[in-house]
């Protein structure tokens, strides 16, 4: 996993505000590509960290862990949802982070949580987002306030609709789930 000094290193670099962006091409039930683009300006601290997963190739390979039907599909977790580790357990998905620190939240009143909305997935504490995201398949503005908005859907909400939806509690997918082939920074 990506090491500290690295996301210090990221954290050092001079940013923008004209955002870069991810490439994550999907493969499963869905397949296709779909390119994120990140609000570094809003959300700098998290852009800033899931940029240095996604360099490091952290993110390749990790499932879809939880999608819940007319809300998001969430993904990242790179401790225990890489599904390409001998160690993967499905059931395990989305209860771990990354090795980097949590990060606060970065609230806005710039954006909202709408269709294609990417956001950081935290525990109860707000301030613990650390290496999952979720992407909104419809608008939840009961979310603003409460969670960082870290990016949004430019291209591939065809590719995000198709993604295997959870049958188990809270969300979970079941079995085989859709997963991050490979997490590209883009410019």
């Amino acid at each position: 996993m990506l090491k500290r000094t690295a996301l210090v290193a990221v954290l050092a670099t001079p940013m923008t505000a004209q955002a870069g962006g991810l490439e994550i091409t999907v493969a499963g039930q869905a397949n296709g590509t779909i390119s994120i683009d990140l609000f570094e300006d809003i959300a700098p601290l998290h852009a800033a960290q899931i940029t240095a997963l996604a360099a490091d190739g952290t993110y390749d390979g990790v499932v879809f862990h939880r999608v819940i039907e007319g809300f998001m599909a969430q993904t990242g977790d790179v401790q225990f949802g890489d599904s390409t580790d001998a160690a993967f357990n499905m059931n395990r998905a989305g209860t771990g982070g990354s090795d980097l620190p949590d990060i606060a939240l970065e609230a806005t009143n710039e954006k909202s949580f709408t269709r294609g909305m990417v956001g950081m997935a935290r525990s109860q504490n707000p301030n613990s987002a650390n290496s999952q995201f979720f992407i909104m398949f419809e608008d939840g503005p009961f979310l603003d306030g409460q969670y960082t908005i870290v990016g949004e859907v430019a291209e591939g909400m065809d590719v995000v609709d198709a993604i295997k939806r959870g049958d188990g509690p809270n969300g979970a997918v079941i079995g085989d789930a859709d997963y991050m082939a490979s997490v590209t920074v883009i410019e």
